[in-house]
């Protein structure tokens, strides 16, 4: 299971938003969200990985940590840690950015 909070939507933009918290956009992940990541080493990985979905009122997201790059093409596999010590001091971390 991921790790998901909600945040009051702010003023600004997703893209700002990301700035603001340390993550780089990545792409559209559907409808109203984005992907975000924050690598933790120069390799790329281990990475945060981030979605923010845009709600009427809200900021929906949902984060996890990357361990690995997808093994196979083509394929989402990768090593992810969805709970624990480091995905809560993350989450912690974002929402006292975001609600300062």
């Amino acid at each position: 299971m991921d790790m998901r909070f909600e945040i009051n939507k702010p003023r600004e933009g997703v893209v700002s938003i990301a700035r603001k918290i340390g993550y780089t956009p990545q792409r559209a992940a559907g409808p109203n969200e984005v992907s975000l990541i924050r690598p933790l080493e120069r390799g790329g990985y281990p990475r945060f990985h981030l979605y923010v979905k845009e709600l009427e009122k809200a900021l929906l997201f949902n984060l996890h940590l990357d361990q690995k790059r997808p093994i196979y093409a083509g394929t989402s596999a990768h090593g992810g840690e969805y709970e624990g010590e480091v995905v809560e001091a993350e989450a912690a971390r974002i929402k006292s950015t975001l609600t300062q």
